[in-house]
């Protein structure tokens, strides 16, 4: 929501991911809460020393609110959980309400929960499910990337 636990996470975890894979330079993320109360702000200390440790640096990051013009500039908006779904599909223009998903979607073979819980009001151990959570729906999602960036190509 205020984009400095769950959506910073995910923004170091996929742009790692991307450099693993060499897509760096043909795909942008970024991260935004739906909310704009931290503004400005980095992300959460808490986050940041536990995406640390697995080797995501988040501390260059500040936090931003979404806006409508996302949906024109990307291809996927992922959600981490129905709340903010909701209220990603209720700012979007309605032709492209269908690019806000769920981030855990994209996991192969599903998982039994839709939603990253927000650790913020937990301790050290919700950070840590947090990231494991995201680990895997950016892997899906990558796959999903792949995926979209070879139609592209072969539209060509």
């Amino acid at each position: 929501m205020g984009n400095i636990c769950r959506s910073p996470t995910a923004e170091g975890v996929f742009r790692a991911l991307l450099a693993r894979e060499n897509l760096e330079a043909r795909v942008f993320v970024d991260s935004a809460g739906t909310g704009g109360w931290h503004c400005g702000s980095p992300p959460d200390r808490r986050a940041q020393a536990a995406a640390l440790r697995r080797g995501y640096d988040l501390s260059a990051q500040r936090a931003r609110q979404v806006s409508i013009g996302d949906f024109h500039h990307f291809d996927v908006i992922a959600a981490m959980d129905e709340d903010n779904l909701e209220r990603l599909r209720a700012i979007a223009p309605a032709s492209l309400a269908g690019k806000a998903r769920l981030l855990l979607e994209f996991i192969e073979p599903p998982v039994d929960t839709r939603e990253v819980p927000d650790p913020y009001q937990g301790g050290p151990e919700g950070f840590e499910h947090v990231l494991d959570l995201i680990e895997a729906g950016c892997e899906g999602l990558l796959r999903h990337v792949r995926s979209l960036l070879d139609g592209a190509a072969n539209a060509r």
